[in-house]
């Protein structure tokens, strides 16, 4: 007989006929949580094998400018993370967590190993070119069309699988367990999913980087796939473990219903909220999802549960009679929308790392010692650092102060956290920008660098690190909880499309500030030669939005109403 806790395709091995009964399998808790963790942590590394490095492979292999080669790495960057609400729609909707963590990571396997066939056969000629003295031949239109699509293969692969896995982690957690719940292992597993994700980055930020740095991409490719392939694998060891959460179906029609019968019965009064349509039962009518409790903010919407003597008379129609649930469904996702597109500058200031701040310490110097030249993009090292340290920080001592102090046994709440990462991120570029003033005052005249130490670019990594486990691992914790249980993936993905469009915004800041910059005889703040431009304006100007930002988040944060489960109904379906 199968488990109820696994899908039914998956057969509970049974002991021998000797023993007389059958194996009860062990799903969920920290085991199967802690191996999710290390499939992280290998992904990271295949998809940042690619990713730190690939805007000095547009521009040493590639032979893009510097401005071109930020753009491509933005939207390839912004791609990778919008991919993650494709992802979460195919989770949520039909194919389930676990479905959708593999098919995206063979995906991501696929795109490695056509990167690394077409880095060696045809863009790394000669071998060892793109060290940054050794110049490339020219790639083919061949070359050039099967590197886009490998890449753009990676975004797909690991975008799609990276909020599924985070669901699927906290799943593995079941709330009807005291345990869990009062030793906050929801919010636990997000903190150390972060830590993965840094671990993973930590390894590829400096071995393999330091070979792709010395000419060898293709090496760094092929060992980024192998890694790729050994999370696939592992992952897949634990499938008879995973708990697993049935998908709930496609959401957008449920959400379009609800504004649908909203405008068909407009003129409705809602005379007793208390007389709102709703099932019998501890299960909403959303498949495998607990029932939401009634709330005051967009009244407008409840019209979609008021009964009235056509929907009594005639058969169910769901776009003219909706559930209390459905309604608030869709009034959650309108109340994440604000404090979602507030994250959308901080992600601004995340892009830059793997961009400006690269081409910043390329053109710094970078020597430790006689013979060693420290890679520019080693230095997000130092964010990686950043985010380990600030983690256990966090957890050990900020949040036992801040809950004696507040009386929130969590420490700060997922909003106040979010609205700390901006302030620190906001100090970030303003580091990055003095920097930047500093590196300008002691550039070699003829020449694209500086007498600048690289390691001025620490404060601003440190900073970025920082704000990311406030911020990041904030939007986790708060999309999670807050999206209902029929769409919780897609609440993890909105942190991911967060950075998606914050690449994007980037890229268009770029664009929009070389359009405006450099006329006549004007290079523009971001030129080739980045000793003719001003990039410390362009980080200012982040600093600038980044202050108003703050400002229209701090409103909406305080308006905001969480969601309020019926405990009664438990966990979701399994």
């Amino acid at each position: 007989m199968a488990s109820n806790n696994v899908p039914l395709e998956i057969s509970v091995i049974e002991e021998p006929v000797a023993f007389q009964h059958k194996s009860k399998r062990k799903v969920g808790g920290w085991a199967p949580a802690f191996l999710l963790l290390a499939n992280q942590a290998l992904a990271t590394f295949a998809f940042f094998g690619v990713g730190v490095n690939l805007v000095l492979f547009l521009t040493r292999v590639m032979e893009q400018g510097n401005a071109d080669a930020a753009n491509t790495v933005s939207k390839w960057t912004g791609t990778v993370y919008l991919c993650s609400l494709l992802g979460a729609f195919l989770s949520d909707s039909y194919w389930g967590r676990y479905l959708t963590c593999m098919i995206f990571q063979i995906i991501l396997v696929m795109g490695l190993v056509l990167l690394s066939l077409t880095s060696w056969l045809f863009l790394v000629k000669p071998a060892g070119c793109g060290d940054g003295e050794k110049h490339c031949v020219s790639a083919s239109s061949t070359g050039t069309m099967m590197f886009y699509l490998s890449i753009y293969m990676v975004a797909l692969g690991y975008g799609g699988h990276q909020p599924t896995l985070a669901t699927l982690g906290v799943d593995q957690f079941d709330e009807s367990n005291t345990k869990y719940k009062e030793k906050g292992a929801k919010g636990a597993f997000f903190a150390y999913f972060y830590v993965a994700l840094n671990v993973g980055s930590l390894f590829s930020n400096t071995v393999l980087v330091y070979y792709e740095d010395i000419g060898h991409w293709t090496v760094g490719f092929w060992v980024s796939m192998g890694s790729a392939l050994v999370g696939l694998l592992s992952y897949l060891c634990g499938s008879f473990h995973y708990r697993y959460i049935k998908a709930s179906g496609n959401p957008i029609p449920r959400i379009a219903q609800v504004f649908v019968a909203a405008c068909r019965k407009s003129r409705v009064p809602v005379d007793d909220e208390k007389k709102l349509y709703e099932v019998d039962g501890a299960q909403s009518a959303i498949k495998g999802s607990r029932k939401i409790l009634h709330s005051e903010q967009f009244k407008c919407l409840d019209k979609a549960a008021v009964v009235t003597e056509n929907d009594l008379s005639g058969p169910q129609n769901h776009w003219r009679l909706c559930t209390i649930t459905q309604v608030e469904e869709a009034k959650c996702v309108i109340r994440m929308l604000p404090i979602w597109l507030c994250t959308i500058i901080y992600s601004v200031i995340f892009t830059q790392m793997a961009s400006l701040f690269v081409e910043q310490g390329a053109v710094m110097d970078s020597k430790i010692g006689p013979n060693f030249r420290l890679p520019a993009a080693s230095m997000s090292v130092f964010d990686i650092i950043s985010v380990l340290v600030s983690t256990l920080l966090y957890r050990r001592v900020l949040v036992p102060l801040a809950g004696r102090l507040s009386g929130n046994p969590r420490g700060l709440t997922e909003l106040q956290r979010m609205g700390v990462g901006l302030i620190i991120g906001l100090f970030a570029m303003v580091a990055a920008g003095v920097t930047e003033v500093e590196r300008l005052k002691r550039s070699v005249p003829g020449e694209h660098t500086s007498t600048l130490s690289i390691f001025w670019q620490v404060p601003q990594y440190v900073l970025v690190g920082a704000s990311e486990v406030f911020m990041y691992v904030g939007q986790l914790e708060f999309f999670n909880g807050q999206a209902p249980d029929g769409i919780k993936s897609f609440g993890s993905s909105l942190c991911m499309a967060s950075i998606s469009l914050g690449n994007y915004v980037s890229s268009l800041l770029v664009h929009m500030v070389m359009s405006i910059t450099a006329r006549g005889d004007d290079v523009g703040w971001i030129p080739e030669n980045l000793n003719h431009g001003h990039m410390d304006r362009f980080y200012f100007l982040i600093a600038i939005l980044t202050v108003v930002d703050f400002v229209v988040y701090v409103y909406f944060a305080k308006k905001y109403k969480c969601i309020s489960v019926d405990e009664n109904g438990n966990e979701p379906n399994k």
